[in-house]
């Protein structure tokens, strides 16, 4: 007996040295051991935890329509990384990771279940200041390149100044738009946001600059076009390269008169709204070819931005996935903990011709494949995943912070052929820098140097 008491006694002595929660529950879900960690995080003493219910104890969101606990005794098998939120004794919300596992009697029999967690409050904070130190507006990037348009856009948003947002779709053109009205005097009056590229060449012209009574079969009342819609804010004007020349005319004497006339009208209409458009299209040589008007090109292009792909940015897939993530759990109702290294891997190497719209798609899929836990390797489209019988180097081991950046580097020497000093321009940081990371990295440069000669 006392032998027994001894083992008891040591076996408490090593659950409360563990930093993680634990605790243990019989066949009729009473707590049968609930170790100091489990008392600092849900705030209930043991000795008021012990005998109770666990529902009433470890108070999660959880508990009664998706239970790990249960699930596992039901199942007779482990959970690992499920996701909570647990609302302590002084009615705080402290998200947790939970694991599970079947109690076993000495003989084998099942006595009841075991469950540790993990309280996840200091990582959640530090996940919210890194989002919000990356964070402009709806604008998430922490590279080099994104760094440096954060920084021109309130300069540009105090402008009146026509702007001309270039980039490849999926960039994130008309978040990049409304962050410029938002930080601007304007901010209190409309956004109006228009796809040039989805109406026919009539339907446009109503639709920018309205009609009056009359004016055609089905006019019975006048209609207010975009333009007037956005009197004293801002209109958005996309895939402005897809517009038909009469459109370009139409279009270029609002930006010099400021003025519009809707259809069957009989006089302009002043407006005062700021214009600005967005392409994924190559402007310069619409231009060259004749299907796009010079004088309008440089009306629209007063001031240019150039959004990169995401290809060009890879450093800030990982706070894009982890912004996904946070807002499809929320979305979805679901508490996936995050992604494995190896989905990270693959989600690095990938080239994006979709840019960040993809990189959405693709987490927005894997949360229809995964149930809980972390996405894995199988939640992703095949076409992300090794090929069978084969591992890429990087899918093998982990993606640490010195790959992420040996990544960032080599990609940023490949864009610009090998220029040391333009790559560190890109990168923000000192040519000698550069070099040392080169070094430190064992990057293999270009064989071009970026100024016409090989190496």
């Amino acid at each position: 007996m006392e032998q027994s008491d001894d083992i008891s006694e040591r076996e408490s002595t090593i659950l409360d040295s563990i930093n993680e929660g634990v605790f243990t529950v019989d066949a009729d879900w009473r707590i049968t051991s609930f170790n100091r960690a489990a008392e600092r995080i849900t705030g209930v003493k043991r000795a008021q935890a012990l005998g109770s219910p666990c529902s009433e104890v470890f108070r999660a969101d959880i508990c009664e329509k998706n239970c790990p606990l249960r699930r596992t005794l039901s199942q007779g098998k482990p959970i690992l990384n499920a996701m909570a939120h647990i609302v302590n004794q002084q009615g705080r919300r402290i998200p947790i990771r939970i694991a599970t596992a079947l109690l076993r009697n000495r003989d084998g029999s099942i006595a009841g279940g075991v469950e540790t967690f993990q309280d996840l409050t200091q990582i959640e904070q530090l996940q919210k200041e890194l989002q919000a130190r990356y964070r402009f507006e709806d604008i998430i990037g922490r590279s080099s390149v994104m760094q440096q348009l954060f920084d021109l856009l309130p300069q540009i948003a105090d402008s009146t100044s026509t702007v001309l947002i270039e980039g490849a779709s999926g960039t994130g053109k008309e978040l990049f738009a409304r962050a410029l009205h938002n930080l601007s005097p304007r901010r209190l009056k409309p956004f109006v946001a228009v796809n040039c590229a989805a109406l026919p060449d009539t339907l446009l012209e109503s639709e920018l600059f309205g009609f009056k009574a009359g004016a055609f079969t089905d006019a019975k009342r006048d209609k207010p076009g975009r333009f007037a819609l956005a009197q004293g804010g801002t209109i958005f004007l996309d895939e402005i390269g897809d517009i038909s020349p009469a459109m370009q005319v139409r279009l270029l004497r609002v930006l010099q008169e400021r003025v519009i006339e809707p259809l069957g009208g009989v006089k302009p209409v002043p407006v005062d709204v700021r214009v600005i458009t967005a392409t994924n299209k190559n402007l310069q040589e619409q231009v060259r070819s004749g299907t796009f008007r010079e004088d309008l090109f440089y009306r629209i292009r007063v001031v240019r931005l150039e959004l990169p792909g995401l290809v060009r940015r890879r450093e800030d897939i990982p706070l894009l996935v982890e912004h996904m993530i946070t807002r499809f759990n929320h979305l979805q109702g679901k508490d996936i903990a995050g992604i494995s290294d190896e989905v990270l891997a693959c989600l690095m190497q990938h080239d994006y011709p979709g840019n960040v719209r993809e990189l959405e798609n693709i987490i927005e899929q894997a949360f229809v494949l995964c149930r809980g836990g972390r996405i894995e390797v199988g939640h992703l489209p095949p076409e992300l995943r090794p090929k069978p019988g084969e591992t890429a180097a990087a899918v093998d081991q982990p993606l640490r912070l010195d790959r992420v950046e040996k990544l960032s580097v080599s990609e940023a020497l490949r864009r610009h052929d090998g220029n040391r000093r333009n790559a560190a321009a890109e990168l923000g940081i000192n040519v000698s820098t550069l070099y040392r990371k080169i070094r430190a990295l064992q990057i293999e440069p270009p064989r071009q140097d970026g100024r016409g000669r090989r190496r």
